[in-house]
């Protein structure tokens, strides 16, 4: 399959992620068509970027080769996917389907068996770099599936990535993007307990972080983070009520695979006193406020 310029990619899902990933398409060259279910929000990505519009998801897929999902949860690419006007009821013989939802494993596999069924090829490739990520092009990818499919769409997924990987068959982008979200409110929860302590003891946070950030106790949220959190600024993007449906999909798994998430379930519970305190829609470096007196 010819994954040059002159490809015709759709993109389904126009939220915070996929409005600019869709854009990155665009102006590398991809003839692209979209899909969203909020009309407005097509309207806004189509004043922004040249493309065209389809009315249903089907409709989208059906003029495209490569067909780009990046929806809300389970439930959403269940609906585009499968709903009467979805992805399958459209889709050409031997296009490749992307789903850059964070969705469950379970799902990834039964999308790529019902994919095989229809002479079509499925990876699930869920995206870590948050919005600002997504904006500058500098996406991880961590894909399940087979590796002759990426190969296809590794042109496209260039377009708006830093680093893409194949991590194993059907299922595994997913249990890879699961371990990404665990390790993540892992660091949060500690550089919270950290910066407290770094408050009480009167440190300037700057210094700190200059002092820290290229030894042991280094990370993307500490170089990233620390110094917003330290000010009360929680504006920056992935939002406390996608990090718990995130942590929910861990959860799940954990459960099949017979092992257990404690700090991750302590961390989850302290999100939820947050939600209840109306921070839902604060970025998940809130986690802090938990030492709020």
């Amino acid at each position: 399959m010819d994954t040059s310029q002159t490809s015709s990619v759709a993109f389904i899902g126009l939220g915070t992620m996929g409005y600019p990933m869709a854009g990155h398409l665009s102006k590398q060259g991809f003839k692209v068509v979209i899909y969203n279910r909020s009309d407005a929000k097509a309207k806004a990505w189509l004043s922004e970027y040249q493309g065209t519009q389809a009315a249903t998801p089907g409709g989208a897929a059906a003029q495209a080769d490569i067909i780009l999902t990046c929806v809300g949860n389970d439930e959403d690419v269940r609906q585009v996917y499968c709903g009467e006007n979805g992805i399958f009821a459209k889709t050409k013989a031997n296009s490749i389907l992307v789903d850059h939802t964070t969705a469950s494993a379970g799902l990834a596999r039964e999308l790529y068996a019902q994919a095989q069924q229809r002479q079509l090829q499925f990876l699930d490739a869920p995206v870590s770099g948050g919005e600002a990520g997504a904006i500058n092009g500098a996406l991880t990818v961590m894909v399940g599936g087979e590796q002759a499919a990426l190969d296809k769409v590794q042109a496209v997924l260039n377009s708006y990535a830093k680093a893409v990987n194949l991590v194993g068959g059907a299922g595994y982008g997913q249990r890879c993007k699961m371990v990404n979200q665990l390790c993540i409110a892992g660091v949060l929860q500690g550089l919270s307990e950290a910066l407290q302590l770094a408050k009480a003891a009167d440190l300037d946070i700057n210094t700190v972080v200059n002092v820290l950030q290229h030894g042991a106790a280094g990370s993307w949220q500490l170089a990233n983070r620390a110094n917003s959190m330290a000010d009360d600024k929680f504006d920056f993007g992935f939002a406390i009520d996608w990090m718990r449906k995130d942590l929910a999909i861990c959860f799940d798994e954990a459960e099949n695979l017979g092992i257990d998430l404690p700090l991750a379930k302590q961390v989850d519970a302290e999100y939820a006193k947050l939600q209840q305190r109306g921070y839902s829609r604060s970025d998940t470096s809130v986690l802090i406020k938990q030492f709020d007196k």
